[in-house]
C-alpha cells in the first residue's frame, strides 16, 4: 500500500514539474519575441511637437554606399546623391535646413527615413547633403536644424 502512495506522489510531482517547466518555457519564448519597428502606414506613431521655424541642435552623421539603392522606412529607394535625411521622429517629407556649425554651410533636406540609431546623433544625412556641408572628412559634426515645412 505504501508503494502505491509513493507512485501517486511521484506522478503528481512529475505533472507539477512539467507544468512549471511549460510555464517557464512559454514565458521565455514570449520575452524573446520582437516587436515591429515600423508600421505599414508610414508615419503612424511618428509625431513631433516641433513646428515650422523651430530650431534644434545636435550631432549629424551621414550614410551612403552600404544603403544606396535600398528601401527607406518611407518606402522610397535611398539615393545617396539626393538631398535626403533620416530622423527618428519627424514626419516623412518634412523639409529641414541643416547648418554645419563649424563652417557655416547649409543644405535643405527632406526626411525620408528613420534613424540615426548610433550614439547621440539627431540626424543622418545622405552623402550629397554631407558633401554640401563639407563634412565627409569629419564624419560627425555639430549642426543647427531648422524646420522649414
Amino acid at each position: 500500500m505504501k508503494h502505491k502512495q509513493n507512485d501517486v506522489k511521484m506522478l503528481s510531482y512529475n505533472r507539477n514539474f512539467k507544468l512549471i517547466l511549460l510555464i517557464i518555457s512559454s514565458a521565455f519564448v514570449v520575452s524573446c519575441s520582437s516587436s515591429v519597428r515600423f508600421s505599414d502606414s508610414g508615419d503612424a506613431g511618428y509625431e513631433d511637437n516641433l513646428s515650422k521655424g523651430e530650431v534644434f541642435y545636435g550631432k549629424a552623421s551621414y550614410y551612403a554606399d552600404a544603403f544606396h539603392g535600398k528601401r527607406t522606412a518611407s518606402g522610397e529607394v535611398f539615393d545617396m546623391n539626393k538631398l535626403t535625411a533620416a530622423h527618428k521622429t519627424l514626419p516623412f517629407d518634412t523639409i529641414l535646413n541643416v547648418k554645419n556649425l563649424k563652417n557655416g554651410r547649409s543644405v535643405m533636406v527632406k526626411i525620408n527615413d528613420r534613424g540615426p540609431f548610433a550614439g547621440s546623433r539627431v540626424i543622418d544625412l545622405s552623402k550629397a547633403a554631407a558633401q554640401a556641408l563639407d563634412m565627409i572628412r569629419d564624419g560627425v559634426i555639430e549642426v543647427e536644424i531648422t524646420i522649414m515645412e
